[in-house]
């Protein structure tokens, strides 16, 4: 059974016991419940439109930060350099199951 999930301004193709780092949302107690969901699939290759009251949960797994992105402004002949970095915090969840 799979199912497509969408949070932090993205999609993913969920399956029970997959992991995935997604962008930090607020959890209580280690657990996350996804309530858009976009398609489910009750057996492989089948996609069904968007069933109302489907939900996925899940469990947190841990909580980190991504690679650094450097960004590099300039501007030719100016003497205009400008470096920034950023980390973006991600949470890793593992999903425990679909419900119809």
């Amino acid at each position: 059974m799979y199912a497509v999930i969408r949070t932090g301004g993205k999609q993913y193709r969920v399956a029970p016991g997959d992991t995935l780092k997604i962008e930090t949302i607020a959890h209580q107690d280690g657990n996350v419940e996804f309530t858009d969901v976009l398609a489910v699939s009750p057996e492989e290759g089948k996609f069904a439109p968007a069933i109302k009251g489907a939900r996925v949960t899940a469990s947190v797994v841990g909580e980190g930060r991504g690679d650094k992105i450097l960004v590099f402004k300039l501007k030719r002949k100016k003497q205009y350099k400008k470096m920034l970095g950023h980390r973006q915090n991600f949470v890793q969840v593992k999903i425990n199951e679909i419900l119809l």
